[in-house]
């Protein structure tokens, strides 16, 4: 997770929207997962902690790198995963098919029992120069798993939220760069797969408290704001977030493409509005929500919640060691029911 989101556009438009607010799922695919984080010196053994997910009932991982002992601990268990290639290997797997043919075969080939679900091609990537490796490394992984006899496994990246611009209302988002998400967004819908993005109201929130509620931000009653542009009512602003990347897909002439939220989470200490209460209630909102959708797509959508344990060794703002729903010792952070 990147330590902020860069969504002080959305903040205008957010707090726009606020000003007139008037005080069954496909075969596999599951509504939560959680984000596996490894950057801590005292996290529990890749077996105990695919034990905790499978004793929560949490059906799908992301992990943010191959992990070989994250790996087979999930072997056999059915739990979904989302995979990132790292963002350092982009520009090799762009340059030479050769070298995104050898990772499958070192990395998802030895692993017949694992539900690979996506492989992110990325992570909240932001250099201008290396965004444009993405899409070819993209399509040289869809072709070396489709050679290997994976084709079923989906291929996309996993982008910041602020991709969309323009988001007030939510019907008028589009894409900030169409000539780096467009041709993106049409490969995406060639091949079934779908967007990846990491929404947080979180740091929509504490960027502007004055015009965005915290009852708004954590999917509690208070806040109703109606969508002039396209007549519907939004009582979250994770929905709202959600909503304005369906519109830039539509605008991109690529509608087809669903989203997948690859992360979101709240902070329980470590900055303002960090709290257990508020990290808790957003959470357990979060969970009770997503399986009915958003205004503008109904039924599951896909969401990662970040994360699965507080990780010391994170670097940043406080808040980013903060984001566990567990803490090491296996202890929840504080109950939510899954």
């Amino acid at each position: 997770m990147a330590n902020h989101q860069g969504v002080s556009s959305m903040f205008a438009v957010a707090a726009a929207l606020l000003l007139v607010a008037v005080a069954t799922c496909p075969a596999g695919v599951h509504a939560i997962g959680v984000c596996n984080g490894v950057l801590g010196n005292d996290l529990p053994s890749p077996a105990d902690v695919v034990k905790l997910y499978r004793a929560k009932g949490i059906s799908a991982m992301r992990i943010y790198a191959p992990e070989s002992n994250v790996l087979r601990a999930l072997s056999g268990t059915g739990i979904g995963l989302l995979m990132d290639v790292a963002n350092e290997n982009i520009s090799a797997f762009a340059s030479a098919p050769s070298t995104a043919a050898a990772w499958v075969k070192a990395n998802v080939k030895p692993y017949p029992g694992v539900s690979f679900r996506y492989i992110a091609v990325g992570n909240e990537v932001t250099d201008v120069d290396a965004q444009k490796d993405i899409l070819p490394a993209m399509k040289n992984l869809n072709s070396a798993l489709a050679a290997a006899g994976f084709s079923g496994i989906k291929v996309s990246t996993s982008l910041r939220f602020d991709v969309v611009t323009d988001t007030f209302p939510p019907s008028s988002g589009v894409f900030a760069d169409g000539d780096y998400m467009d041709p993106i967004a049409e490969f995406l819908e060639s091949t079934g797969a779908p967007l990846l993005v990491n929404v947080y109201p979180y740091f929509a929130y504490v960027d502007d408290t004055t015009d965005i509620h915290l009852d708004y931000a954590t999917f509690q009653p208070g806040t109703t704001v109606t969508d002039d542009g396209n007549g519907l009512t939004y009582t979250s602003l994770f929905d709202a977030m959600v909503d304005s990347i369906y519109a830039a897909l539509e605008d991109a002439g690529t509608p087809g493409v669903k989203v997948v939220v690859s992360e979101t989470g709240w902070p329980s200490s470590g900055s303002f509005a960090a709290t257990v209460q508020n990290a808790r209630t957003y959470n357990q909102n979060l969970i009770n929500h997503v399986g009915k959708g958003t205004p503008k797509r109904t039924g599951p959508l896909e969401t990662y919640m970040f994360a699965m344990f507080n990780e010391n060794l994170k670097t940043g703002d406080e808040t980013e060691r903060h984001f566990g729903l567990f803490n090491p010792d296996k202890s929840p952070a504080y109950t939510l029911s899954f």
